[in-house]
Order: C-alpha cells, then sequence, then structure tokens
C-alpha cells in the first residue's frame, strides 16, 4: 500500500538537520547510507532510520514494509560515495515511493557537496535554516 504523501512544498531544511546527514554520510564511506526525512511547515527538520536497512558500496536500500504511515515524511536522503550528486536510474525508481524530495550528498561531503530533487529527478532549491 503506498504512503499517504503531504502535499505542502518543501522549502527549507534545518542546518543541525542538514550536517548530521553529511556526517552519516562520512561515517557510512565508503558504503552509502540511507534515510527518511520528515516535515513540519514545510521545513526539513528530521532524519528516520529504519530497521533492516541494508548498505553498500554502490547501493543503499530499506525495508518499505517499515516505512512509517506517516503524512509528513517529506522523501529520502542517501548518499553517493564516488561523488556524483545526480540520480541515478535506480535512484529514479527510488524516489516516488519514498516521499516527493530527495537529497543526494556526494562525496567528500563537505557542506556544498548535496543537492535536493523532486521524485521525478528535477532539481529543486532547499534553503538551509539555521
Amino acid at each position: 500500500m503506498p504512503q499517504q504523501e503531504h502535499a505542502m512544498k518543501i522549502h527549507g531544511i534545518k542546518k543541525d538537520i542538514l550536517s548530521l546527514l553529511l556526517r552519516m554520510a562520512q561515517d557510512s564511506h565508503p558504503n552509502e547510507f540511507v534515510a527518511l526525512l520528515r516535515e513540519r511547515d514545510g521545513l526539513i527538520d528530521e532524519v528516520n532510520m529504519l530497521p533492516g536497512t541494508v548498505v553498500r558500496e554502490d547501493s543503499a536500500s530499506l525495508f518499505y514494509d517499515m516505512m512509517p504511515l506517516d503524512t509528513h515524511i517529506a522523501g529520502s536522503a542517501h548518499s553517493h560515495p564516488r561523488g556524483a550528486i545526480s540520480p541515478s536510474n535506480a535512484d529514479l525508481r527510488f524516489f516516488p515511493r519514498t516521499g516527493r524530495y530527495h537529497l543526494i550528498i556526494g562525496y567528500p561531503y563537505r557542506e556544498n557537496d548535496w543537492r535536493c530533487f523532486t521524485a521525478d529527478g528535477e532539481p529543486h532549491e532547499l534553503e538551509v535554516i539555521a
């Protein structure tokens, strides 16, 4: 059963959440990591790790049955240890199953080594909010 999607447009991400995602990517390297993002009032403000997540050097996957039935799931975040900050074909299949907005964090995981994309792979600007 597909999860419910919250219709609000996401306009920003909390700076401490972005910092956490960058650290998670560094800590997982050379493997990918994957997590779900939650939003409140159009602002990504929480990271959820799901039990049973599998990570490898070239992929990361979730057990969809473990996803919360929650209207505030904004999307996902995952890393690209090889540095490319654009969606792969596998990402484009994954995105629509996990929400509307998706962050890719690329090696070497510095402050600007990330991008946000919509579920169809189009770039989406996010403001970083302190």
